[in-house]
């Protein structure tokens, strides 16, 4: 029997009309395609800590997480992420009620915006933003609303009086990301203030990114927005240990709260993976409690294979904006007479070898970023080296 479809409404929900194939899928099938380097895609090639490897193998012999863990995460989890955010941020969260444990922060990024925005709502997003971020406002029905970061004096700044004329009565949430990816921004004590009397005094809710929160360098400092006043009971913060243990295939993530903020999220999320990573639960419990030299160590390591991208590619020609913060490296293409950064992406592989990201993609107004590429530094120092050698060839 034949299946029955109308002509004249497509099969993809609308709210989702607009997105396709992530870039990041794109640019790593071209890299597998030509064998280039791929300094797109923000994921490690090495292995995080042999000791939290073993304790997920140790979970799996014993046979713990083998089967459905607990909804809101394993209570080792919840209480060794309660005991991060107080260490760490002075945040005191109840591991029962007030942390929830997703796939990865992707979902918690989800399941706080179905379970916070409802359609007409409009979110406020700093731009260039994750990809998810737009899809996930999509799918509650939202309407998002950038706030564009802007390039001056080697950085990229945010406009608070932009920020602050971009609420409107019809302003659900703001959803901040820092460290930021992809620009690498870290937002400032005082922007952070601002931000935060701007959500109290508009009685916003507020959604924070923070995965990489481990990864912040030189002078900067990162600083949860939920510490600052007014804002513990509006503020749902994410992170995750892929980013900060080099194990993002594990998908280990979580979201922190009020309890009433944390309920509504997990309602949410329990019809999106309902659970998952059973037995990395327990590895990631071990992994947030050692010591801070590992966490000093792996920011010191990160920090030098920056400069050492960045010193590559101010060689081969790009205008580098530094990084205070994350995987990446956000650089300007005009120095070689060139304007697309999708072309010069796409093309950059038969050039050089090499697989960048094109930030175009990142915005709502395409011509915002169109010459900024994206590249990771979170590889090994072979690769990083024989990349910018390749990317020797633009300089000539």
């Amino acid at each position: 029997m034949a299946r029955m479809t109308s002509s004249d409404r497509p099969l993809l929900n609308r709210r989702l009309a607009e997105f396709g194939t992530t870039v990041f899928a794109e640019m790593s099938a071209l890299a597998l395609r030509t064998g280039a380097i791929n300094l797109g895609q923000g994921f490690p090639d090495t292995d995080g800590p042999e000791e939290v490897r073993e304790a997920a193998v140790r979970a799996l012999w014993d046979g713990r997480g083998n089967q459905y863990p607990p909804g809101p995460g394993i209570p080792e989890l919840r209480t060794a992420i309660a005991a991060h955010q107080q260490r760490r941020y002075g945040l005191s969260v109840d591991p029962d009620t007030e942390v929830l444990v997703t796939a990865g922060a992707t979902e918690a990024i989800a399941a706080s915006l179905l379970a916070l925005v409802e359609p007409g709502d409009e979110v406020i997003a700093l731009e260039p933003y994750y990809d998810s971020y737009a899809a996930s406002i999509a799918m509650a029905g939202g309407t998002r609303v950038p706030v564009t970061l802007r390039p001056a004096e080697g950085r990229f700044r945010l406009d608070l009086d932009e920020l602050r004329d971009a609420v409107t009565d019809r302003t659900r949430l703001l959803l901040i990301n820092t460290p930021h990816n992809p620009t690498g921004t870290v937002l400032t004590r005082e922007e952070l203030a601002s931000i935060a009397e701007l959500a109290v005094e508009r009685d916003l809710l507020v959604v924070t990114d923070e995965v990489y929160e481990h990864l912040v360098f030189d002078d900067a400092e990162h600083i949860p927005l939920a510490s600052f006043p007014g804002m513990r009971d509006r503020t749902v913060t994410i992170s995750s240990a892929g980013k900060t243990f080099s194990f993002t295939g594990w998908k280990v993530g979580w979201a922190t709260g009020s309890r009433e903020l944390v309920t509504a999220v997990r309602t949410a999320k329990q019809y999106l993976t309902y659970v998952s990573a059973g037995p990395f639960q327990y590895a990631i419990a071990e992994a947030l409690r050692l010591p801070d030299s590992y966490f000093d160590g792996f920011r010191a390591d990160l920090r030098r294979k920056r400069d050492l991208l960045g010193d590559g590619l101010r060689a081969a020609g790009f205008e580098v904006y530094q990084p205070q913060g994350t995987y990446f490296i956000t650089t300007d293409i005009t120095p070689f007479g060139e304007k697309d950064a999708y072309a010069f992406c796409r093309a950059l592989p038969e050039r050089c070898g090499v697989v960048a990201i094109p930030n175009s993609v990142f915005y709502d107004d395409p011509d915002a970023g169109r010459s900024q590429v994206r590249f990771t530094f979170c590889k090994r120092d072979e690769i990083l080296d024989e990349a910018t050698s390749r990317l020797q060839r633009l300089a000539s």
